[in-house]
């Protein structure tokens, strides 16, 4: 399936799409991979870099870091939206690798199923770090 692809029908009773997509963000830090990935698996850590702007906050309700382990956040906005972002984590190799998948709902609706890899390859000035999501978009929840 090509990337970005609809697929669905419309019902009369409310309208079922999945919109396919994946993305990669590729960052290189000035430390060590062990450290890189000790942010990763500390929630407290975590919280440092995820916060967009003001009005924004996080919380995790659930952090329980091993293969099969959960992670559970919760995103608010000023204006009283909240995204839940459900966790399992399916791999995990220290300081290496990190594989998850999620659902993110909005509001109590859940609006996206992805798979997450977080890639951790150490360097000689540090660590270059590869995160690449392959994301379904349900029923337009976008």
């Amino acid at each position: 399936m090509k990337e970005n692809q609809r697929q669905g029908s419309k019902n009369k009773q409310e309208d079922r799409s999945t919109l396919h997509s994946n993305f990669s963000v590729e960052r290189t830090y000035e430390a060590s991979a062990k450290r890189v990935f000790s942010a990763w698996s500390d929630p407290k850590a975590r919280l440092q870099w995820i916060s967009p702007g003001e009005n924004f906050s996080t919380t995790y309700t659930e952090n329980d870091f091993h293969v099969g382990g959960r992670d559970v956040s919760r995103f608010q906005f000023g204006r009283g939206d909240e995204y839940v972002a459900d966790a399992r984590y399916e791999d995990i190799v220290e300081d290496r690798r990190i594989v998850y998948t999620y659902t993110m709902s909005h509001n109590g609706r859940r609006i996206s199923s992805s798979l997450t890899t977080v890639t951790i390859a150490p360097m000689k000035s540090g660590t270059h770090v590869v995160v690449t999501e392959q994301i379904t978009i349900l029923d337009g929840g976008d």
